[in-house]
């Protein structure tokens, strides 16, 4: 008999107002187990995976794909009563344990009755190959994931208040320190439509298998993926692949049209931009910005970076001069615990934070983001190092979580990926300055009196005058400079 359970969107735990449906993980028909992830969606802060709070057969997407909907619309049904009319025990379900990030494990999710709302639940832990994942769990409200202790004697995790998670997706106008590459690939199958209809897929999306950016290339070239040689692993083809084969028919065909007669695009403002947009319009026209710039003989950090590079103990670990900035401006913030503050205005009051959540603003498939380290001022450099490692590896998956971005007091952003040497950043809103980090060149430069090629680069500080003085902003800046200049200053501090 028949049993038709609606399964409503849900309030993720931050505010959530609405979301889209970024892709279903199930079609009608299938069967699925409690906590089996269905559908994939993006907030305004991030892509969240939910799973299910019933065990049963789908019967009906109630949603199309890309489509935004409000919290408590139903999006899917799923008839309880199991394949056959027969019910699924929900002895049957296996609970899942999600790994915390010291090493332990987060409650057993308990099954939920029929009648009994449903209480989603973050669950924190690594996920396979070191990235660290966030999914909803169904059952009593799970703790969070614990954050790693202050190594400080007697102190106490923190958590991030609910007015702080508010500000999980407050990023900078400049990007990332790391250049983000593509999500993994998937093979290539017909699209299902919300109802269960197959949708015939374009020539070069349905039989080669690529990546989305390879994808829009060819797309941009006029080049059928279906036609080129692939030589990527697993048969996928790559963007050299997709630039040889558009080489070798530049002579042969015709311009590639437009894909479309209209002569402009109007793309909606949503989910990770609009936010960016809000913030950054909010940061702009309440905290008076000042921005210093220093030249910087950044060679002795390059060699450091060359050293730990082939350093046993950061085996497997990728290293640049971010890591020696990051470190350099901890290690300032701790002569000059002024800048890492926040000004709050229903107070009327200067909140001095004695911990650094240290944000690199990073440039993903979603947008800008900018996740931050917890407590990177209790960080050994290789400690630091690997978490710069994982947080740019989430962030390349689109995947960096509102825990992730909430809460940060100081913000990095590496403009010298993109071979640019400085910018005027603005600040995070809740944050009081933001470093700029320019590309690092081969320059003359006069070194123990003598001209000589030297590695050179700029730093930009953009700081928030109402609290921050250029006296304080200037020591500061100066102190970064120091370290980056000798890294060997950091043992006298």
């Amino acid at each position: 008999m028949a049993d038709v359970k609606q399964f409503k969107l849900p309030d993720v735990g931050e505010g959530l107002t609405e979301a889209e449906i970024v892709s279903w993980k199930v079609k009608p028909g299938d069967t699925i187990k409690i906590n089996e992830i269905i559908v994939e969606i993006e907030t305004a802060k991030s892509l969240v995976e939910l799973p299910s709070p019933f065990a049963g057969v789908v019967g009906d997407l109630l949603v199309d794909e890309g489509s935004t909907v409000d919290v408590g619309t139903p999006i899917i049904t799923v008839d309880v009563g199991g394949a056959g009319g027969a019910a699924v025990p929900v002895e049957e379900v296996a609970p899942q344990v999600a790994e915390a990030p010291g090493g332990g494990s987060e409650s057993d999710v308990a099954t939920p009755k029929d009648d009994e709302a449903v209480e989603p639940g973050l669950i924190g832990g690594p996920a396979p190959g070191g990235r660290t994942s966030v999914l909803v769990g169904y059952g009593p409200r799970m703790t969070s994931a614990k954050r790693r202790p202050r190594k400080d004697a007697g102190a106490t995790p923190r958590t991030p208040s609910a007015a702080t998670a508010q500000q999980a997706v407050q990023t900078s106008m400049m990007t990332t320190p790391t250049p983000v590459t593509e999500p993994d690939v998937h093979e290539a199958e017909p699209a299902a439509s919300a109802h269960g209809r197959t949708v015939e897929s374009q020539p070069d999306t349905a039989r080669a298998l690529a990546k989305p950016p390879v994808r829009k290339l060819a797309r941009d070239l006029g080049v059928d993926l279906a036609a080129v040689t692939a030589s990527g692993p697993d048969g996928s083809v790559t963007r050299d692949d997709v630039m040889a084969a558009a080489d070798g028919s530049l002579g042969s065909r015709a311009p590639v049209a437009r894909e479309t007669e209209e002569r402009e695009t109007r793309i909606p403002v949503k989910g990770v931009r609009k936010m960016t947009a809000q913030a950054m319009v909010a940061s702009a026209f309440t905290a008076p910005h000042v921005t210093e710039w220093v030249t910087v003989d950044v060679t002795r950090t390059m060699e450091l970076v060359e050293r730990l590079r082939t350093n046993r103990e950061f085996a497997g670990v990728k290293v640049g001069p971010l890591l020696v900035l990051a470190k350099a401006l901890v290690l300032a913030l701790r002569r000059h615990p002024g800048v890492n503050a926040t000004w709050d205005e229903a107070t009327q009051e200067i909140v001095v934070k004695n911990y650094v959540n240290l944000g690199i603003a990073a440039a993903t498939p979603r947008g800008l983001v900018v996740p931050n380290i917890k407590d990177a001022d209790t960080m050994t450099l290789l400690e630091l190092a690997e978490a710069l490692n994982q947080l740019t590896a989430t962030a390349r998956e689109g995947r960096t979580q509102p825990a992730d971005m909430a809460g940060g007091t100081i913000t990095i952003t590496n403009v010298g990926v993109f071979g640019v040497d400085s910018g005027t950043p603005i600040i995070n809103p809740g944050e009081s300055a933001i470093v700029c980090f320019g590309a690092v060149r081969d320059m003359p430069w006069v070194h123990d009196g003598e001209i000589a090629v030297r590695k050179v680069t700029q730093l930009a500080l953009s700081f928030d005058h109402r609290l921050i003085d250029g006296a304080l902003g200037s020591q500061f800046l100066a102190d970064v400079a120091r370290v980056l200049e000798d890294p060997a200053t950091a043992l006298l501090w």
